[in-house]
């Protein structure tokens, strides 16, 4: 099976990201829709806007944040939709879930991921 990457927006693209997703609400600043080089923009996966000013991507908030989020994904409908759609995508190639935060270890991808392999 193929794997579900996560990708900062800053960072290059590559053969082997597949299918590339932006699973922010807010576009990227500096970035460019053909940089980006994605597949869809997906806003509706990302953590509601007064989460994520909540959290201020603070690495003190994150198992909070994370909690919040998952709970948020568990009552979204988009999101099954999108981990369904994901099963089918993961069987020609890889999903990159692509993600503006600076921190590669701090951000709501990471939790996304996560819940959608546990939801495949």
């Amino acid at each position: 099976m193929n794997e579900i990457k996560i990708k900062r927006a800053y960072s290059e693209t590559d053969d082997i990201d597949g299918y590339r997703v932006l699973v922010d609400r807010l576009w990227p600043r500096g970035i460019s829709k053909a940089r980006a080089d994605l597949s869809e923009w997906n806003k509706d996966i990302a953590p509601t806007s007064e989460l994520r000013k909540w959290f201020g991507h603070k690495p003190e908030n994150f198992d909070a944040f994370k909690e919040r989020y998952w709970a948020e994904l568990d009552d979204n409908r988009a999101a099954f939709d999108f981990a369904e759609k994901c099963r089918t995508l993961l069987q020609e190639g890889n999903v990159t879930l692509v993600y503006g935060a600076k921190s590669a270890t701090c951000n709501h991808a990471i939790i996304l991921r996560d819940w959608l392999y546990r939801h495949l």
